[in-house]
């Protein structure tokens, strides 16, 4: 019985961490696409700004290079994290199917060890009845 409670303390742990992991991905995606939000807006304002000034246009087109490459970086990043949140969703998943079986393998044991002392008295009535009925055909047969 232990050994099944320890299974069954393991399993909650690791669904319990792939949540929070699950969590901590879905936190740094959202922070990421806030980021590549606030790329888009600020460029949009730099483009609107360097159409104010001679030196704005001239100096907007090493800007908006220096901003692609960013969001190229954030983009990447983002599918990086996407990856690794449907992997450790997969996990997720699999460690669930794993804590089920292990708490109604549980479940079954408890039940299985409540049952015992039913049985056995179950048994002895039986072997009550049976020697009953030897006595009863013993008799007869006298």
């Amino acid at each position: 019985m232990k050994r099944r409670e320890n299974q069954l303390r393991l399993r909650r742990f690791r669904v319990d961490e792939l949540q929070r992991r699950m969590g901590t991905l879905e936190a740094i995606e959202a922070d990421l696409a806030r980021k590549l939000a606030d790329l888009e807006e600020t460029v949009a304002r730099e483009r609107q700004r360097a159409n104010e000034t001679d030196l704005g246009r001239v100096a907007f087109p090493s800007f908006l290079k220096a901003m692609d490459s960013r969001r190229e970086n954030l983009k990447a990043t983002l599918r990086e994290i996407e990856r690794e949140r449907a992997q450790t969703k997969a996990e997720y998943v699999v460690a669930c199917q794993e804590l089920k079986s292990v708490e109604l393998a549980t479940e079954q044991e408890a039940r299985r060890a409540a049952e015992a002392p039913l049985e056995k008295s179950r048994i002895r009535l039986g072997e009550i009845a049976l020697a009953r009925q030897l006595r009863k055909q013993a008799l007869r047969q006298i």
